[in-house]
């Protein structure tokens, strides 16, 4: 499965955001994993017939749980929260007074308090921010992300951490993924700098499918078509973010 829910992400609206969907005039595209629901069509759940909105609705509550707890749950460096504003931010979702916030961490009111009063400002800073963002796109007919020659390629929503080493033209993508991946898709070396891994791992994780849960020895197996030394890949794509698996290594699966 070529994965490319990494652009539909970032290019995605306030709105997409909130509701997990994409639209256009053919169909619904979630935003997470790119499955499609086609308008027109009726889809069976649980016995019951739904519209192909419905249906997609319930496949981001099903699946994906909530935007809200997808979102919160993402890394740091992408959502600009703390630890603790996101603990604080998912208890309050949950319900919470801020007496009940402040018992299950263990701080006093005014601390809860506190965090509501920054939250507010960060809120305000990132509306004047993305109301900066459009006008210069507008003012320029040119996004941030466009150098004169190049585009600035967005890093996976699942990295572990954001860094320089993930400032990636696509020309530089282009150009080193010719040099080390063959016409077959096989690893010709791997890479010994971060910025070129990256690039490489992110190409190597198209041979899994989102939502299918696989065994080691399956991982292994896939692996090893791509690159004898298998292990180290499979290191790395855990490292770095593209993969999940169990505390005991009995199953993997692609991280969205």
């Amino acid at each position: 499965m070529d994965i490319k829910s990494n652009e539909l992400f970032w290019s995605a609206t306030i709105e997409e955001l909130k509701s997990g969907l994409a639209e256009n005039d053919q169909e619904y595209r979630c935003i997470i994993c790119e499955e499609v629901f086609q308008k027109g069509r009726i889809y069976e759940i649980n016995s019951e017939l739904y519209d192909a909105r419905k249906t997609a609705e319930f496949h981001i509550e099903s699946t994906h749980y909530s935007m809200l707890g997808y979102l919160l749950g993402m890394n740091s460096a992408f959502t600009g929260l703390s630890d603790i504003q996101r603990e604080v931010l998912t208890l309050i979702s949950q319900g919470l007074s801020d007496k009940e916030v402040a018992a299950k961490l263990g701080v006093a009111q005014s601390t809860i308090r506190n965090h509501r009063y920054k939250l507010r400002e960060k809120e305000k800073q990132a509306k004047l921010f993305l109301a900066l963002m459009s006008l210069l796109s507008e003012n320029t007919n040119k996004k941030i992300n466009k150098l004169d020659k190049d585009i600035i390629c967005d890093a996976h929503k699942t990295a572990t951490t954001l860094d320089d080493r993930y400032n990636i033209t696509d020309k530089e993508k282009e150009d080193i993924l010719k040099t080390y991946i063959d016409e077959t898709g096989a690893l010709k070396s791997y890479p010994a700098k971060e910025k070129k891994k990256i690039i490489v791992l992110k190409e190597i994780v198209k041979n899994f499918s989102k939502g299918k849960t696989y065994s080691e020895k399956e991982v292994n197996r896939l692996l090893k078509r791509i690159y004898e030394d298998y292990a180290t890949i499979r290191r790395a794509l855990i490292e770095y973010g593209f993969i999940e698996r169990t505390n005991d290594c009995s199953s993997y699966w692609v991280k969205e």
